[in-house]
């Protein structure tokens, strides 16, 4: 699934959560860059130009949702696809996150099936 020289960025501020999506990306291949904020992984982003972006929604700095509308303005990283992993899951944050510009919308806790799935959607 992965293709040469591919990354995906994880952005979370709970290193827990970012260490759980590294292993089950690095798993399936990837290679993995990660991000404790919003404000950092617009950082990353810019200077990383990752495959493919999985980010936290409830962050303090930022949410992923104004990091996903200032990403989707940006010419150099408007093209990369963005899915957001949160504990808010329902069908109202599902319509939102979409709104909001992201590809998909995975619920913590996630399982690597969800993930790998999530990530075949974004990048089809």
């Amino acid at each position: 699934m992965p293709r040469e020289g591919h990354t995906a960025l994880v952005v979370d501020d709970l290193a827990s959560a970012r260490e759980r999506m590294t292993g089950i990306l690095a798993g399936a291949g990837w290679r993995v860059s990660t991000a404790g904020s919003a404000s950092e992984a617009l950082e990353k982003a810019r200077a990383e130009r990752p495959s493919i972006i999985f980010m936290d929604i409830v962050m303090p700095d930022m949410d992923g949702y104004q990091a996903c509308r200032r990403l989707a303005v940006d010419p150099q990283t408007r093209a990369i696809p963005v899915v957001f992993v949160s504990t808010k899951c329902q069908r109202a944050d599902q319509v939102w996150a979409r709104m909001q510009g992201g590809k998909a919308l995975i619920g913590k806790p996630f399982s690597d099936a969800q993930v790998i799935d999530a990530l075949r959607f974004a990048l089809a």
